[in-house]
């Protein structure tokens, strides 16, 4: 053990001296590459905004499709919107053979926000505008134009939104977009006439409203200070501790880090990306059921001092009918913490194929009887002992609870719930349940290699047993999501309540829901918190008092700290190829979290 110990000691050291050449490089790099984008967001102006279409509003009643009209950079383009919300890809390339381009507008047919590309040597062709003028005729258009701004002057009629900018290259593609969603905020004026419409003084003002792609420099952050998250990761992987993970870091609404590390298992090539899905287990809890409380909370739906039994009907005869939902959404409830179900499953209760009797897919070749949940589990659950009411014992029954509610009340099932409030208006396109049914298997993180219950490799099927017989989705796990997604929902809860223009939450109910609530505990009403016993050092030595998030059994977290402007997002697959403590040995999280935190508090003096 003190031999490891002082290898990676030794490696750590190597690392920093690597790391005064190459990270200066890197800092060098960055502020570079800042200073060439603040020229072109100085050059980028915004034009024909008078129905303020720009950033985009309510993505959930928009289908995105991105057309290339020869322009160069569109596989930049398209990467930075689809950081948004789902843009489908089409380029004129594909429709040499259509002089006027009508094949392109009619497969354009299922879509209603076209974003269409080009630049100043194919602005005057007339195909291309005559294309653009009539798409615009029944759909909502956004021109960006890359480059000589004496090609305005072919959309003098146009009434549709258009981006302007000087600069035709890879930079500017990755600027405009954020534009269009509302990651950089419009503030130019065209400084020269370019025709009749676009004069001198033309050009619109628009606020930020959503996620910045950037490098910490320009959220005042060295990346040098960074650089430690790399060997971090390194350890973790090395150490056996998990065989990949993703880390994203966004300062004040700007994502300034986001990097995959290792591979999806330790016996494949597959190099984690940072667009891979991950299972979130218990983080479940804070994406999905604790939202969709706070959401019928708000309303005046779900009363926080009401008992169970006033919400669900079978609770009515059980021990749990006088517990109030406040109990439950603090663990303070008395439920005993976990059942595992699995171990009560008989032969006959389970088939490797599906059919009527055998409904309930678990994972693949695996299916539990009709209603296994409803006549086994649920009764169980209600009918269970309450042994600690009034203390905090953290227990998963108290998101299955509180998933019943939120379907009793709603009248729909949580993931249905979740995605048409949350998931769909705030474009997180991979966040949500049952990802097998939506993505690829190879875009999806393996978990555990199950060999007790399963009997395979889980892919895409939620690893928490109790949650699978349910049917994978349920209040306290089967959440998978990507990291970016994760962003998304929590810069949102940072902003307390608001995002891309729209009002999720009133500010009051967020910091409500997301300050201490307990007095037996650190606690809020769902979300985990900074702990004050300041010798457990949780969730890290430097998180601030006013930290709030959850982790999750796989390997993963979430932390927003309101006090540094941080989301903080760390997905991994520690439980892979089997269940692990070194994560958590190891420190790996809160290490990481450290870090960030030492840099933001480094770029404050």
């Amino acid at each position: 053990m003190k031999r490891n110990r002082l290898l990676i000691l030794a490696a750590a050291s190597f690392f920093n001296i690597l790391c005064l050449t190459a990270c200066a490089q890197e800092h060098a790099a960055n502020e570079k590459k800042l200073s060439v984008a603040n020229g072109i967001t100085r050059a980028t102006i915004l034009l024909n905004n008078q129905d303020s279409i720009i950033p985009l509003k309510s993505l959930d009643k928009m289908s995105i499709a991105s057309v290339s009209l020869d322009f160069s950079y569109s596989t930049i383009f398209d990467s930075l919107a689809n950081k948004y919300d789902k843009v489908t890809s089409f380029s004129a390339n594909s429709y040499k053979d259509s002089v006027n381009l009508n094949d392109l507008e009619d497969d354009l047919k299922y879509f209603n926000t076209i974003l269409v590309s080009i630049d100043d040597q194919n602005s005057n062709k007339a195909k291309y505008v005559n294309f653009i003028n009539s798409i615009s005729k029944t759909k909502k258009v956004i021109v960006s134009l890359f480059g000589n701004g004496t090609a305005l002057k072919s959309y003098d009629l146009l009434q549709s939104p258009i981006i302007w900018t000087a600069q035709n290259n890879a930079d500017a593609a990755a600027i405009v977009p954020q534009y269009i969603f509302g990651g950089i905020a419009a503030e130019n004026k065209l400084t020269k006439a370019f025709s009749a419409r676009y004069t001198i003084g033309s050009g619109f003002n628009t606020t930020k409203t959503r996620l910045k792609y950037t490098v910490p420099e320009d959220a005042g952050l060295n990346s040098n200070n960074l650089k430690e998250i790399d060997a971090i990761a390194a350890e973790a992987i090395s150490q056996k501790a998990t065989p990949g993970l993703v880390v994203l870091v966004a300062k004040d609404g700007k994502v300034i880090f986001n990097k995959a590390y290792g591979t999806h298992t330790y016996d494949t090539n597959v190099r984690d990306k940072v667009t891979d899905i991950f299972d979130l287990a218990s983080v479940t809890k804070v994406t999905a059921t604790t939202p969709s409380v706070m959401r019928l909370f708000e309303e005046g739906k779900l009363k926080l001092d009401t008992n169970i039994g006033a919400y669900i009907p079978k609770a009515r005869t059980t021990p749990m009918n006088n517990i109030a939902i406040r109990e439950v959404m603090l663990h303070q409830a008395g439920f005993i913490p976990y059942i595992p179900f699995h171990n009560y499953i008989k032969p006959g209760d389970y088939s490797t194929d599906s059919s009527a009797a055998f409904p309930t897919k678990v994972a693949d070749g695996y299916y539990i009887k009709k209603d296994f949940f409803k006549d086994f589990m649920w009764p169980t659950m209600l009918n269970s002992p309450i042994k600690t009411r009034g203390k905090y014992v953290y227990s998963d029954i108290s998101m299955y609870v509180m998933k019943d509610i939120v379907e009793h009340i709603s009248e729909e099932p949580l993931n249905q719930y979740a995605y048409e409030n949350f998931y769909k208006p705030l474009g997180m396109q991979t966040a949500g349940f049952l990802p097998r049914n939506r993505f690829k298997k190879e875009q999806i993180i393996p978990t555990e290699q199950d060999t007790y219950f399963r009997k395979t490799l889980l892919v895409g099927y939620v690893h928490d047993q109790g949650a699978a017989l349910a049917g994978g989705v349920s209040g306290h796990a089967g959440l998978f999501s990507s990291a970016n997604d994760l962003a998304i929902i929590y810069q949102m809860l940072l902003n307390r309540g608001t995002y891309g223009g729209t009002q999720y939450f009133k500010p009051q109910t967020v910091d409500m829901f997301t300050s201490k609530q307990s007095n037996v505990s650190r606690r809020g009403l769902g979300f985990d918190r900074w702990d004050p016993d300041t010798t457990k050092h949780y969730p890290s030595d430097l998180a601030s008092p006013q930290t709030y998030g959850h982790t999750g059994y796989t390997g993963t977290c979430v932390w927003v700290d309101p006090s540094r402007g941080l989301v903080y997002v760390f997905l991994s697959n520690r439980v892979n190829p089997t269940v692990t403590e070194k994560l958590s040995n190891l420190k790996i999280r809160g290490r990481i979290q450290d870090v960030i935190n030492k840099a933001i508090d480094e770029s404050k003096k």
